[in-house]
């Protein structure tokens, strides 16, 4: 079967259409790894997905949007996943530093693992587009209601939690997000990784971290 054929047929919904959208997504992924944003193109996608581009653009209008699918997906499956971190256990003594911990090594890992798709959303929110914008809420919004409602589960008072919230993600995303620069700076990945822990710990509970 021809490519174009080909085209035709995963243009309807089913199992097989479904199959190839995944291997143009995962084919995008490759490419990510291995150029800037700007030099990959539909044909090398296509080239890489064993397809054509004329089957590339039956499923996506160009680059950007395989990217955005990407990190909409990205960041559906991780930002409840930073959620449950915080939300999922105890905050209470030396329970409440393992969880910090813990909260600190989900967004490293989670920035680690998608490092190129999240250098993205942040260039295109810079440059002001909405779309990723509403990706990149989304991915951050979800931990920060998650720490939201822990701090007012716990009676926080004189606290500002939304305020809070929001400038804990931001402190753990930009830190995971520029790790390698840090520690070339000089600082080590066990220092930031309790710094970040120490500081979710401190606006959390109030209280200084056990010493350890």
């Amino acid at each position: 079967m021809s490519d174009q054929a080909e085209a035709t047929v995963d243009r309807m919904p089913g199992r097989r259409g479904q199959l190839t959208r995944r291997r143009l997504l995962d084919a995008t992924m490759v490419l990510l790894e291995r150029l800037a944003y700007r030099d990959v193109k539909v044909v090398d996608i296509a080239r890489e997905a064993g397809t054509s581009p004329a089957t590339f653009y039956q499923y996506f209008s160009d680059v950007e949007d395989a990217v955005l699918a990407i990190a909409d997906e990205m960041a559906s499956a991780v930002g409840p996943l930073l959620a449950s971190l915080v939300i999922s256990s105890s905050w209470t003594d030396a329970d409440g530093w393992a969880t910090a911990l813990r909260v600190a090594d989900g967004f490293i890992a989670v920035w680690d693992a998608h490092r190129s798709v999240l250098r993205l959303i942040d260039l295109a929110t810079d440059e002001g587009d909405a779309r990723f914008r509403s990706v990149r809420t989304r991915l951050l919004g979800a931990p920060a209601e998650a720490f939201v409602s822990v701090a007012r589960h716990r009676g926080a008072v004189g606290g500002a939690p939304f305020a809070d919230a929001g400038v804990l993600v931001s402190m753990l995303a930009h830190v995971a997000a520029h790790r390698e620069g840090l520690e070339q700076w000089g600082a080590t990945a066990e220092e930031l990784r309790h710094s970040m822990a120490r500081v979710i710990f401190t606006t959390i509970t109030g209280a200084t971290p056990p010493e350890h």
